[in-house]
């Protein structure tokens, strides 16, 4: 069995004159939480509909469990299962019944649907609901189902495209909750891509994308030592004075951000002092260790957001695989 569930070498995609990915390549390792994060217009979402068979590369290759997403488009599909931004459930079903109908698509017999969907509405609580209109359903629960749905017909892969947007804190952190144990119960490859830096946290390793190019790729701490150390928030009634101040007597490069001027230093504790004895003005100080958002900030100077592939090309696609076999 190969170590890697995907690889993708120099992949290209152009529209016109536009490159929206240039020259990509990585791999996601079998079993691995992969995450893939980028701003708006990054390429992105054009990898990942590539990778899902949506969309067709310029130039390059890609694999999707040992398979060519050209060449080999059907096995790929059905090797992998999706769960998009927008809501892709049938309201009018039950949630037994789209799990049912994913498994039409995907060529599940019906009493091993019927199996493998009671097993996965346990796991996420859903067992009770199971012949409840899903027009009922909380958008938590709603997410929950469609994470279950992605897994019922056994994906190598498992695309997830900003799984918890909209949803509250406290319904984020249990989706997440129940994607780690999906996780841990069937050794999925996770592919997900998220604007919560909190959640990328979760990822083993993170790719991050900015104008078409891969630009980091590394574990969440390997990414965080190319912060350079610690973050030191200021206050202060001059922010233009001080970014000024930091980059003429420390030689560091600060940014506004709100009412706070942020930098890093590779001893706050050590420099605080210093800075308050040099800036005399200053009304608050704040130090904190690097997080993601500090990493995404420093390597594109953009905040991220995207949109993913829709739910209807998606089903499109899988209606047309599914007439084909008929």
């Amino acid at each position: 069995m190969a170590e890697n569930t995907i690889e993708v070498v120099e992949l290209v995609k152009k529209f016109r004159d536009f490159t929206a990915v240039s020259g990509v390549s990585f791999t996601v390792r079998r079993g691995e939480i992969f995450g893939f994060l980028g701003p708006n217009g990054a390429g992105k979402t054009t990898t990942i509909k590539i990778l899902a068979t949506l969309m067709r590369p310029t130039s390059g290759r890609a694999t999707v469990n040992g398979f060519d997403v050209v060449r080999e488009a059907a096995h790929v599909r059905r090797s992998i299962g999706m769960v998009f931004q927008d809501p892709s459930l049938d309201e009018r079903l039950t949630a037994e019944e789209n799990l049912l109908f994913h498994a039409v698509l995907y060529g599940v017999p019906r009493q091993e649907a019927l199996r493998r969907g009671a097993e996965l509405l346990a796991l996420v609580g859903l067992s009770e609901r199971r012949r409840s209109l899903v027009r009922t359903f909380s958008g938590g629960m709603k997410r929950r189902l469609e994470l279950i749905r992605g897994l019922l017909h056994r994906p190598a892969v498992l695309f997830l495209d900003e799984p918890t947007l909209g949803l509250d804190p406290q319904t984020r952190s249990h989706i997440w909750e129940y994607i780690r144990n999906l996780h841990r119960e069937f050794g999925t490859t996770v592919f997900l891509t998220t604007h919560y830096m909190e959640e990328a946290e979760v990822c083993e390793r993170i790719g991050i994308i900015d104008h078409g190019k891969l630009i980091a790729l590394d574990t969440p701490s390997g990414l965080k030592r190319l912060v350079g150390g610690e973050v030191i928030m200021v206050k202060v009634s001059d922010q233009k004075r001080l970014l000024a101040q930091l980059e003429e007597e420390f030689g560091l490069a600060g940014r506004a951000d709100g009412d706070l001027v942020s930098f890093e230093v590779r001893d706050g504790e050590t420099f605080i002092p210093r800075l308050v004895r040099a800036v005399p003005d200053i009304r608050e100080v704040r130090l904190r260790q690097p997080t993601l958002e500090d990493v995404f900030l420093k390597l594109t100077g953009r905040a991220m957001r995207d949109k993913g592939g829709s739910a209807v090309e998606w089903m499109r696609v899988r209606h047309a695989a599914w007439r084909r076999r008929r």
